[in-house]
C-alpha cells in the first residue's frame, strides 16, 4: 500500500461545515420512511439536495435507486460511495419531535443519516472535482431491509464500468460514538429463510392414534435442526438457525392436518451455507418420515455473506486515524451475524463497510444499553454525521490517489 495523502483538515472542516444540512435532510427523510424498492418522497429529496452539483445522474428501471457519477480532472482510478435509503416496517416510539408521520414505517436502522451524509460528501468532492485524479460514484440505494435493492442496481447496469474500490458506512447506536469500525474477511453473515410445511391427518384431539399429528413432529424437527448445526458445521465456520415462527391448528381439541415452521439461516462463508442447505432438508424429511408425515421444505435465498478485503480496511484504519486519531478507529474481532445487501456490491468489488459510532447523547460509556438498531425506540447522536462525512471524502481521495496501490 502505498503512503497515505489526504487533505485531513480540509475534510474535518467540510464535515462540520455541513453537518446543519445533513441533519435537517436527515430529519427530512426521517419524518417520511419508505419501505422496498420504490422510494419516490426519498429520491425526490435526494435529487433536490444533487441539485446544481456537477454530477451525472444515473436512474434504472427496476427500481427509484440513483447513481451519481462525479468525474475528476483526471480520468485515473474510480471509487464508490454507498448510502441506502429505505426504511423499516416499525411504528415509532421515540416521542422525537421530526417522528415518522407514515403508520407502520420508521427509518430504524440509520438509513436517514447515510444517505445524509454521502449527500454531504457530494457536495464536499464535488468542491473539489479539479483535484480529484478520477471518478467517484455516490450509490443511493433502496431496498437493503430484504428487498435485494444493490443487486438489482448492478443488474440495471448503472454500476458499469465497475469501480476500483467501494465503500458503505452504517450507524451504530451501540458502538462509542464517533468510532469507525471494520474487520478483514467475513464482517456480516449470509441470510436465507426456511420455511417448512410438516403435512400429517387431522382428526379429533381425544384420538391421537386415529390421526397423524404434525406438531410434535414440527417440534422435533427443531430440536433436531439445532443438533444439525452443532454437529455438521464446524465452530470455526459457524452458522446459526433460527425457527422463530410456528403456526399450526384453530382450537383446542383438534389435530390440525399440517404446521408451518419458519426461520432464518445465517452463516459465514458458502461452503457453511450449502451445508446448513442440505442438512436442513435432510433433517426435516427424514424427521417427518419418520413420524409418517411429509415435510415440504424451501429456502428463500438471500444476501451473501459480507466480505472485506484487507487493503482497502487496512486504508479505511489508516484513514479514520488520519482523520480523527488513533482513538478513531476500532478494529471488530468478530464477525456480526446480520446481513447487508452491500453484499452484492463486495462480491464484485473489493471493499469494505465500516460501522459509526452513534451512541444518544448522555449514554456515556453504557452504549451496549442503547436501543439497538431495528428497535422502534432507537435514537442517535446526529453530530457523528460530521465525521462520517469527512470519512467517505478522504476514503475517496485516498483511493483514488493511489494509496491502494496498482
Amino acid at each position: 500500500m502505498n503512503a497515505l495523502t489526504i487533505d485531513r483538515d480540509g475534510w474535518t472542516a467540510a464535515g462540520d461545515a455541513l453537518l446543519h444540512d445533513a441533519i435537517e435532510l436527515r430529519r427530512a427523510i426521517h419524518r417520511e420512511p419508505e419501505l422496498g424498492l420504490d422510494l419516490p418522497r426519498t429520491t425526490a429529496k435526494v435529487l433536490k439536495a444533487l441539485e446544481g452539483l456537477p454530477l451525472e445522474i444515473r436512474q434504472g428501471p427496476s427500481t427509484t435507486g440513483v447513481l451519481a457519477v462525479l468525474r475528476g480532472s483526471a480520468n485515473g482510478r474510480t471509487v464508490l460511495l454507498r448510502g441506502d435509503m429505505d426504511a423499516l416496517p416499525l411504528t415509532e416510539d421515540t416521542g422525537l419531535e421530526f417522528s415518522s408521520g407514515t403508520a407502520g414505517a420508521m427509518h430504524a436502522c440509520g438509513h436517514d443519516t447515510h444517505v445524509a451524509m454521502l449527500v454531504g460528501a457530494a457536495r464536499a468532492l464535488c468542491a473539489k472535482k479539479d483535484q480529484l485524479a478520477g471518478t467517484v460514484m455516490f450509490m443511493f440505494q433502496p431496498g437493503e431491509e430484504g428487498w435485494h435493492g444493490a443487486r438489482f442496481m448492478l443488474d440495471d447496469g448503472l454500476i458499469d464500468p465497475l469501480p476500483d474500490a467501494a465503500f458503505a458506512l452504517h450507524i451504530s447506536p451501540n458502538m462509542p460514538t464517533g468510532v469507525f469500525a471494520s474487520r478483514t474477511g467475513p464482517l456480516l453473515a449470509s441470510s436465507d429463510v426456511i420455511e417448512i410445511r410438516v403435512l400429517g391427518a387431522g382428526g379429533h384431539a381425544s384420538m391421537p392414534h386415529d390421526a397423524t399429528d404434525p406438531i410434535p413432529v414440527a417440534c422435533e424437527i427443531v430440536t433436531a435442526l439445532q443438533t444439525l448445526v452443532t454437529r455438521t458445521i464446524s465452530v470455526f465456520d459457524p452458522a446459526v438457525i433460527t425457527i422463530a415462527n410456528i403456526v399450526a391448528g384453530t382450537t383446542n381439541n383438534i389435530i390440525p392436518e399440517d404446521a408451518r415452521l419458519k426461520g432464518t439461516l445465517r452463516t459465514l462463508s458458502e461452503r457453511a451455507r450449502e451445508t446448513a442447505h442440505a442438512g436442513i432438508r435432510r433433517v426435516a424429511e427424514h424427521v417427518a418420515a419418520a413420524h409418517g408425515c411429509q415435510a415440504e421444505v424451501e429456502i428463500i435465498r438471500g444476501f451473501p455473506v459480507t466480505v472485506c478485503t484487507g487493503r482497502e480496511v487496512d486504508l479505511a484504519e489508516q484513514t479514520a486515524k488520519a482523520l480523527y486519531g488513533e482513538g478513531a478507529w476500532m478494529t471488530m474481532p468478530n464477525p456480526m451475524m446480520g446481513a447487508e445487501d452491500f453484499s452484492y456490491v463486495l462480491q464484485k468489488v473489493p471493499g469494505l463497510m465500516a460501522f459509526l459510532g452513534a451512541a444518544p447523547t448522555g449514554v456515556g460509556g453504557d452504549y451496549h444499553s442503547c436501543c439497538a438498531l431495528h428497535s422502534n425506540k432507537m435514537t442517535l447522536d446526529e453530530q457523528v454525521m460530521a465525521r462520517g462525512i469527512a470519512m467517505h471524502c478522504a476514503y475517496a481521495e485516498a483511493v483514488l490517489a493511489g494509496a491502494l496501490g496498482d
